[in-house]
């Protein structure tokens, strides 16, 4: 019997263990008839970019895995397949898994290939959403490598001077360890923002998002959540179009306007992926030390606002995922909670259980 459902101010923040969180999760998918292993990698993406502060593609995004399993867009199983290698690469046909399968198959593959030749580059293609795209760039630099993974996208970015949607977000992460414990670790979208942030907006209530996110069907930019939602915004034309070079054209699937429309079901996906692993000891020697200094240099630079000391990448996700472990859990907005007990009512799956956290 599923139990009653708790109170919820949508206005505050709460807490929630991670084990039911990703109980949770793993209930959701297996609605779907995803297998318990797929599941659970999949869940494990999710709560990673929760406990990183990458709402957007985390609890945020699991209604529409759900969905493409269900809709016969996602394979429920299987495994990805080597269809070509040659020394450090390999070119993988994804079998249209989960993202997450995908992604960690590809990522630990290019992790053995730089254990033996010192690079290892793998592109995938028949894939799916594969979540932050920092998830599997740190599963290489917990092996001591420098990690880099991206992905293309479903098209919403107007490329430069175009009235037309021609390219996705897509993100780039790269990951590089130094000393300690400490990395720097971009993750990045190439449009001005992650789609997700403007999702995750309208989620908590918001009509209108900070100026320079999007622009609406005409590609005039827009203020109006609602209109960026239906179509983009437009930055970084040339790091998209490389990705999608490395991803889609290289990998042999869908790339540019080829790509399905966002939440569409119609097709599948069809996604180009890349993942690469280098071990710097191939290099000059002492590389975690060098980018120690090189981090520590950066941050002590003096601070255009005193109260706000300089950032380097990873630094926010960081701060973030200490607060979440000192505080015993994964954080959330009053919204996001109302979301989970949505989902658990609609797939009859236990939600989760949550304390207001008080500051």
């Amino acid at each position: 019997m599923t139990p009653p459902v708790q109170q919820v101010n949508t206005e505050s923040q709460y807490l929630v263990p991670v084990d039911e969180m990703k109980k949770f999760m793993v209930d959701a998918l297996k609605t779907a008839g995803v297998t318990q292993d797929h599941a659970s990698q999949q869940a494990e993406l999710l709560m990673s970019a929760d406990s990183r502060g990458h709402y957007s593609h985390g609890l945020n995004r699991l209604h529409i895995y759900v969905n493409d399993v269900k809709s016969g867009m996602n394979a429920k199983e299987g495994s990805p397949k080597i269809l070509k290698q040659k020394g450090s690469t390999a070119w993988v046909d994804g079998e249209n898994l989960l993202g997450a399968v995908v992604g960690n198959f590809c990522m630990d593959l290019a992790i053995k290939l730089a254990k033996e030749h010192g690079v290892g580059w793998v592109t995938a293609k028949q894939s799916n959403h594969f979540g932050i795209a920092g998830h599997y760039s740190l599963r290489a630099a917990a092996h001591g490598l420098v990690g880099i993974s991206m992905t293309n996208a479903s098209p919403l970015v107007f490329p430069t001077r175009s009235s037309e949607i021609g390219l996705g977000t897509n993100p780039i992460a790269f990951v590089a360890s130094a000393q300690n414990g400490d990395n720097f670790a971009l993750d990045m979208a190439n449009s001005t923002v992650a789609l997700g942030k403007v999702e995750l907006a309208t989620r908590k209530g918001k009509t209108e998002v900070p100026p320079g996110w999007g622009a609406d069907q005409h590609g005039t930019p827009t203020t109006d959540a609602k209109k960026i939602l239906n179509d983009g915004g437009y930055k970084g034309t040339g790091l998209s179009m490389m990705v999608e070079t490395l991803c889609g054209v290289m990998s042999g699937a869908g790339f540019g306007q080829n790509i399905r429309r966002w939440n569409s079901v119609s097709e599948l996906a069809n996604l180009g992926q890349c993942f690469i692993a280098v071990d710097p000891e191939c290099f000059a020697p002492g590389f975690p030390a060098r980018l120690q200094q090189f981090i520590d240099e950066t941050r002590n630079l003096k601070p255009a606002n005193p109260s706000k000391p300089v950032l380097v990448a990873g630094d926010p996700e960081r701060n973030h995922l200490a607060k979440g472990q000192k505080l015993g859990g994964l954080m959330y907005h009053g919204s996001q909670i109302e979301y989970i007990n949505k989902i658990a009512k609609e797939l009859k799956v236990v939600p989760c259980s949550f304390k207001e956290i008080v500051e």
